[in-house]
């Protein structure tokens, strides 16, 4: 996957200035993006200041964590469930 040239705080940061008034054309223009990136960029941290996107971070990391716990019981599982079977 190809990493922005922006950091999460620098894309807080930009729709910010949409926020304040700035028209979204100039933004596009003065940052160098498309107006596919800025929306994409706003479904995703529309409304977040910076340490709540610290948070959504931790948060995602955890969940990951979770889920690939899961998953290995999930297979655990199954495979005593397949040798109990066979008894």
């Amino acid at each position: 996957m190809k990493t922005s040239r922006f950091t999460e705080s620098q894309i807080v940061e930009i729709l910010k200035e949409a926020d304040a008034g700035v028209p979204v054309n100039e933004i596009w223009r003065k940052h160098g993006i498309s107006s596919a990136t800025y929306y994409k960029w706003k479904s995703k941290y529309g409304g977040l200041e910076a340490s709540e996107l610290a948070r959504v971070k931790e948060l995602e990391s955890e969940n990951n964590r979770l889920k690939r716990m899961y998953a290995e019981l999930a297979l655990e599982n199954e495979a005593i469930k397949a040798v109990l079977k066979k008894l």
